[in-house]
């Protein structure tokens, strides 16, 4: 056998590969803006990804399309510097893990502030306005209270925002 063939198989796996791959992407993408049914069940390459459920960032925990409020670990928001706002999509395996994924963030500005501490919660002022922050994002910043820090909140004033993503110490 030639090494025509051999390449052309090679080539046309790779081509049903993608394939795949861009058709579970398009029906998650269609199963999100459509919104008929929030909570979806799909088999992709052989393995079962669970309960897809989408949701909205509130400052610490989603708030799904189900009205149900999902933990979200308090390290993954403080590394993806997930604001308030934000969209997540929460995938609940079969065998009950929580995996999340930021799908939308929304439109953020960054702003410097004070850092403060109360009744074991971080906040940091920004002109009149506190937002809390998390305490996973002041440890491993390693800020302490006084210090100026940088913070990310909704670009939107509108939006009456409690928390805010830190960003740096200063």
């Amino acid at each position: 056998m030639s090494d025509i063939p051999e390449k052309q198989i090679k080539r046309l796996r790779s081509l049903i590969n993608e394939a795949e791959t861009s058709l579970a992407a398009a029906k998650e993408l269609l199963v999100s803006l459509v919104g008929d049914d929030p909570v979806l069940t799909e088999k992709v390459k052989g393995k079962s990804l669970g309960k897809v459920i989408e949701g909205v960032f509130d400052g610490q925990n989603m708030v799904g399309s189900d009205a149900k409020t999902y933990p979200v670990p308090a390290n993954y928001a403080s590394k993806s510097k997930l604001v308030q706002g934000d969209i997540l999509k929460l995938t609940i395996a079969d065998d009950g893990a929580f995996m999340y994924k930021q799908i939308g963030p929304i439109p953020r500005k960054q702003v410097v502030g004070a850092l403060d501490q109360k009744d074991g919660h971080y906040f940091v002022k920004v002109g009149k306005k506190e937002y809390r922050v998390l305490l996973a994002s002041v440890t491993y910043f390693k800020a302490k209270p006084g210090d100026q820090v940088s913070v990310n909140i909704p670009e939107d004033d509108s939006v009456d925002a409690e928390w805010a993503a830190l960003e740096a110490a200063l």
